[in-house]
């Protein structure tokens, strides 16, 4: 089934809770090599025919506008699987 994959993360200027406690939890367990995490979202929109390219430009538009919280979220990938 085609679909497109938005991706969408916190800003990198602003603090990620998630990741900080994620990241305060590996090091508890011994992973003291990594230095940060931030922890994302990841939305599949599925399609009953193939991909287009304003499917994909009308993909960047949704997640930009409501997919996401523009103000402490990016829209870091936009993909597709056929």
């Amino acid at each position: 089934m085609p679909k497109i994959i938005v991706e969408v993360m916190p800003k990198e200027v602003l603090l990620d809770p998630a990741g900080k406690s994620v990241n305060n939890a590996l090091h508890r367990k011994g992973h003291k090599d990594i230095t940060a995490v931030r922890i994302g979202k990841r939305i599949e929109l599925h399609f009953d025919r193939p991909i287009t390219d304003k499917d994909l430009e009308e993909a960047r538009e949704i997640g930009e506008g409501f997919l996401s919280n523009g103000v402490i979220e990016d829209v870091v990938k936009i993909s597709s699987e056929n």
